[in-house]
């Protein structure tokens, strides 16, 4: 009879403690896994163009001195035809000299036409005026402390003009493979390694697949392509939120009904992050304005369950928002399930079997991000030499999913800002916080103590 009872227990302990990440991650990478390798069989490489349209890049400048140099010298050195290039920097109210990089760059490089424009109201506003004064078919909007691939304008130009019916695209964003094998810290250069074949998930896996289905949540404010005439449709950038990157992408999808794609053969290299610090700051800003975006959009759809479900974008906020909360109390439960009297190695071994499982699904990734970097070789060899970051990636997710959730819970108590306390600043006011609450056990004790030293003193 025991031993029908254990039995029991132990397939409803697998039943219930599975569940969770068994529906909410892993089926939804394996089914990733086989669409992406349909994706990449029948993909085909398209045709090159007789002809190239001209475009306009804009890059929004903010005390851009250390990385506009390189960011415009990668523009130089596309193999988009420079004569059809139209470059606006547009200034937001930088301090350092920019203006004299700008001003060395245009004496440089006549063959490019680059103009610079000032703005004093934010990002969002200053990258409105651009728009206002951008020429040509198609614009592009990339980041001024990052780089191009040279590859990367040909490619989306060329998704544009095979593609009629996609209107936004999406370029691929990696960190900065060269800065990451620099790094001296071993703590930091692993972090770097961890956000790379992130990015490389998020994208090439991720928006990849998210892509066949129009189904992307966010462009990437750091390179992102519209049709103008798609563009100028629009409300164009938002400034009532820090996501307004992901609310263009929503005007452009839910109100104008037009297709949002990613291109997976256009890279754009950022420097890697600087500490788990930033890292902090970073995903919390990118969750507030996942979440505030969704507020002005999808309202009347999470109001109405049964039209909410039917929205991928709605399905998406149940996963990073809603299913937070009981994704953080499954992690706690962990702890519990001792005072269950489950045994140890029943716990043991089925949280190590999750992450295998986890493993399991980040390296179904990597294989298939493997196929799409055949056209990189450099990035390619980079990539897979760094297999065993699947084994590390579970723990990665881990850390960033309760950052992430850490945005959601300042979302809630605190204004809408850029500005966000950072990991140290957290952890300090914690500290007060829990010093100040707990002042008065304190203050107790010593009181106690005292009273206790003073009677002992009188008794001698």
């Amino acid at each position: 009879m025991k031993i029908f009872n254990y039995i029991g227990s132990a397939i409803f302990f697998w039943m219930v403690w599975i569940l969770i990440p068994l529906i909410v991650e892993i089926t939804p990478a394996l089914i990733n896994f086989f669409i992406l390798i349909k994706k990449r069989i029948v993909s085909r490489t398209k045709k090159k163009l007789d002809f190239y349209p001209e475009i306009t890049l804009i890059v929004p400048v903010y005390n851009s001195a250390d990385t506009l140099r390189e960011c415009i010298e990668s523009i130089v050195h596309s193999d988009y035809p420079n004569e059809l290039i139209y470059v606006i920097l547009v200034n937001n109210e930088s301090k350092d000299n920019s203006f004299e990089i700008f001003q060395d760059c245009q004496r440089e490089n006549p063959e490019l036409m680059i103009n610079w424009l000032n703005s004093e109201q934010g990002k969002s506003k200053a990258l409105n005026l651009a728009l206002f004064n951008s020429a040509g078919k198609y614009i592009i909007h990339i980041d001024s402390d990052g780089t191009l691939h040279p590859k990367a304008l040909k490619n989306v130009v060329r998704k544009f003009e095979h593609e009629s019916n996609t209107h936004c695209i999406t370029g691929v964003i990696l960190t900065n493979s060269k800065m990451i094998d620099e790094t001296e810290n071993f703590g930091l250069r692993l972090l770097r390694k961890a956000e790379y074949f992130e990015y490389c998930q998020a994208f090439l896996a991720g928006r990849n697949y998210q892509s066949e289905f129009n189904n992307i949540f966010t462009m990437s404010g750091a390179f992102s392509a519209f049709r103008k005439s798609a563009i100028l449709q629009t409300q164009l950038y938002n400034t009532d939120t820090v996501g307004e990157d992901t609310h263009v992408t929503f005007q452009v999808r839910e109100k104008l009904k037009l297709k949002v794609k990613l291109c997976e053969n256009a890279f754009y290299y950022v420097d890697p992050i600087e500490s788990f610090d930033r890292l902090y700051t970073q995903r919390q800003r990118w969750q507030r304005g996942e979440i505030e975006v969704a507020h002005i959009f999808l309202k009347k759809d999470v109001e109405t369950l049964f039209k909410g479900v039917s929205n991928f974008a709605v399905r998406l906020l149940i996963y990073d928002h809603t299913f937070a909360f009981p994704r953080m109390i499954w992690y706690f439960a962990l702890i519990c399930l001792l005072f269950l009297n489950y045994p140890l190695k029943l716990i043991v071994f089925s949280s190590l079997l999750i992450y295998v499982l986890y493993s399991l699904s980040s390296f179904l990734f990597y294989l298939n991000i493997i196929g799409f970097m055949r056209d990189f070789k450099e990035e390619r060899r980079f990539y897979i030499r760094k297999w065993y970051l699947v084994l590390i990636m579970p723990l990665y997710n881990f850390i960033t999913f309760w950052f992430r959730f850490a945005g959601i819970i300042n979302s809630i108590k605190e204004d809408t800002s850029w500005k966000t306390r950072t990991l140290t600043q957290e952890r300090a006011a914690i500290s007060d916080r829990v010093s100040k609450d707990f002042n008065w056990i304190i203050q107790l004790i010593n009181k106690i103590k005292r009273k206790i030293s003073i009677g002992q003193n009188n008794e001698k």
